[in-house]
């Protein structure tokens, strides 16, 4: 099957890496079926572990009513805790897919029976993460899920902000948004790193979580998403609802790792598109 030429256009415009030649194989057949395995393990954490979170945790929620009931639809949200991928679905109407490391299902023995199963409970699906073509297949994979009408989470500022500020936006949700037309619901969270911060080993039953959805971002005024322009402009309109809502200090960066050698910080000082 040919690549999409949605997968083909975006990196001939952001990066150097190869795009698969026509006929080799495409990502497009893994992605379906990690959209469609969830099963009845996905239903059992969506009606059973899900109300029990909200019992234990009592978070604070705003804004459901701003949440489409059907269709496609993309939570962008600001990202300060490994709770935040917990907290969304937890307060969600509607039932919410994300991407997780493929770590956590590649695990042997009971314990990794223990993540795979936790993880997938939630609405999880593995992706290889990492640039290039890592980057695009996580791309197809959501994808896949908003043309199955569904839900998807991501993180525009690609990891979690160890300072409590919010960085810079990456433009592959944006991406994403322009090229399937779903709407974006910005995501404020507030107090999930209180609740876990970084390093801790289990959540704090001390502090409450607060989630707050906000009204659905229309971004196809930008313009197609073949435009860097568009797709940078739609990208600071998504942080910018997301400031609105979180009340964070903002960075004015990109949250990236340190370079570990001298090509890697050439390449972040030189301009190029984040995804």
């Amino acid at each position: 099957m040919p690549i999409p030429e949605w997968n083909g256009e975006y990196p001939r415009r952001v990066t150097s890496d190869l795009v698969p030649e026509a006929d080799e194989p495409s990502a497009v057949a893994p992605a379906e079926a990690d959209a469609t395995r969830m099963g009845a393990t996905y239903f059992l954490g969506r009606f059973v572990l899900t109300p029990l979170a909200r019992v234990v945790y009592r978070p604070h929620i705003e804004g459901r009513g701003n949440v489409p009931k059907s269709g496609p639809v993309i939570f962008a949200s600001n990202h300060l805790s490994f709770l935040d991928s917990i907290a969304i679905p937890v307060a969600a109407p509607r039932p919410v897919h994300f991407l997780a490391k493929a770590s956590y299902f590649d695990g042997t023995g009971v314990k990794g029976w223990a993540s795979r199963e936790f993880f997938t409970a939630i609405g999880a699906i593995p992706v290889q993460r990492g640039a290039g073509q890592a980057a695009l297949d996580a791309l197809d994979q959501q994808r896949v899920l908003l043309e199955q009408g569904k839900a998807v989470a991501l993180y525009p500022e690609g990891t979690r902000s160890l300072d409590g500020r919010l960085y810079k936006g990456r433009t592959g949700v944006a991406f994403l948004a322009l090229q399937t037309g779903a709407p974006v619901v910005p995501v404020g969270l507030v107090g999930t790193d209180d609740v876990m911060p970084v390093g801790a080993k289990r959540p704090s039953l001390q502090h409450r979580v607060t989630v707050k959805f906000g009204e659905p971002l229309d971004l196809a005024h930008h313009g197609p998403a073949t435009s860097g322009k568009a797709r940078r402009l739609a990208t600071d309109d998504i942080m910018s609802a997301i400031h609105a809502l979180s009340g964070q200090e903002l960075a004015n960066a990109y949250n990236e790792a340190p370079a570990q050698n001298p090509i890697e910080r050439i390449k972040q000082v030189l301009p190029h598109e984040r995804r």
